[in-house]
């Protein structure tokens, strides 16, 4: 197994311990919840082949769903970001070549393109969560309400731990 490899399962788990004993038990003015556990599924090689993308992709969101008693919605989720993934960055990246690895990070692709990629990304899982959670639109204030700010509050922690860790890579070579 390459360190590739072994970065990527131990990133999995330590978003899995963090999101399900910490940010789980967050929630800020009673709407918006940290999700942090996807960024691994945004850091997925973009060579890696699409069946095992959503396979991990599905097999994280049913862990999570496991330990936070949800039914299934973040499986669901994670399966859709998974399946969206690839198309969503080649809107904002016309050209393959100019990922200059197969890792998908500000440094590669620019933090322009990282961003909206990053923002989509997450706006889908939350939209895709709280539309399932609520199961109507009854009250469609604190839907909006709830994708925002959820949405907003993961992406300034992803985006802080993007930096972190490439920092940490940065270090390694």
């Amino acid at each position: 197994m390459s360190k590739n490899g072994i970065n990527l399962i131990i990133l999995f788990l330590i978003l899995i311990i963090t999101q399900v004993i910490i940010c789980n038990n967050i929630c800020l003015f009673n709407v918006a919840v940290p999700i942090i556990f996807i960024y691994l599924i945004i850091r997925l090689p973009m060579t890696l082949n699409i069946n095992y993308v959503l396979t991990i992709s599905f097999i994280m969101g049913l862990i999570i769903d496991i330990f936070s008693n949800t039914q299934g919605m973040h499986a669901l989720s994670c399966t859709i970001i998974a399946f969206v993934r690839k198309p969503l960055l080649k809107l904002y990246i016309p050209r393959e070549e100019d990922i200059t690895d197969g890792d998908v990070s500000i440094k590669s692709i620019g933090f322009a393109s990282y961003f909206k990629y990053l923002l989509s990304i997450i706006l889908i899982y939350c939209t895709c969560v709280f539309v399932v959670e609520s199961f109507s639109l009854f009250n469609i204030y604190r839907l909006i309400t709830q994708i925002i700010s959820s949405s907003v509050i993961s992406l300034i922690i992803i985006l802080g731990i993007d930096r972190i860790s490439n920092k940490q890579r940065e270090k390694g070579l």
